[in-house]
């Protein structure tokens, strides 16, 4: 993964925020409890943040080279499907089980964070 396809993913990560963020407030609204649209909500808020991360990854990685940051984007990716993934399927369809991968995205997350403050540092 090369920094300019980091970008790509982090613009439209945040385009599908922005979609499924509406699509949650107004087509769902009516029709998901409050507890399981505040999962939903969730979902998108984490991908939003996780988006500008991609965003950062990638304009980072035009300063300098780094394998980090190609796997911190590639985790931030990772981190985006498995964990808001989970929480969107988990919300619309009701399958509990399916909160147990969301954790999985979220060590995604940490990670992916955790290699972008490595990269900077080994720079």
């Amino acid at each position: 993964m090369n920094n300019r396809n980091i970008l790509i993913s982090g613009a439209i990560f945040m385009a599908l925020a922005v979609l499924l963020g509406a699509f949650g407030a107004h087509a769902l609204k009516k029709v998901l409890s409050p507890e399981m649209l505040a999962i939903y909500k969730t979902g998108v808020e984490y991908q939003f943040y996780h988006a500008l991360g991609l965003l950062i990854v990638g304009l980072v990685g035009f300063h300098f080279d780094s394998k980090w940051l190609r796997w911190s984007g590639i985790l931030l990716i990772v981190g985006i499907v498995i964990f808001s993934g989970s929480l969107y399927a988990l919300s619309i369809s009701g399958i509990k089980i399916l909160g147990a991968i969301t954790p999985i995205g979220g060590l995604s997350f940490v990670a992916g964070w955790i290699f972008l403050a490595i990269a900077i540092f080994k720079r």
